[in-house]
């Protein structure tokens, strides 16, 4: 069985920083692209990270400069380091895996940027 588990969402002020992580399980973890999307009230999903190996990185323009994402292929997890945080940084993230014949998806985790 399949399993993408969130954590590390919480309630946070602008210019602060939260570190979310995604463990795997029931995949082989390291073949697969990891991705961070987010969803805001009333938009579309939206991706903001996608790591293949640390060499193979992309960012949402939004987010350049600001967050991180990596991973652990030894521990099934991957990581989004979100820094400078802003009030329109909130929304539901979701962990989402990868591959041309396969996509998981995990059920989510809230960051909220207020003051």
């Amino acid at each position: 069985q399949v399993q993408l588990v969130e954590s590390g969402g919480a309630l946070v002020q602008p210019g602060g920083s939260l570190r979310l992580s995604c463990a795997a399980s029931g995949i082989a973890f390291s073949i697969y692209y990891m991705n961070w999307y987010r969803q805001a009230p009333g938009n579309q999903r939206e991706l903001v990270a996608s790591i293949a190996s640390e060499h193979n990185i992309n960012y949402a323009n939004s987010v350049k400069g600001r967050f991180t994402i990596s991973r652990d292929n030894a521990k099934n997890t991957v990581y989004l380091q979100m820094n400078s945080l802003k009030p329109e940084d909130t929304a539901i993230y979701y962990c989402n895996a990868y591959t041309m014949t396969r996509r998981y998806w995990g059920r989510g985790t809230q960051v909220t940027v207020s003051s």
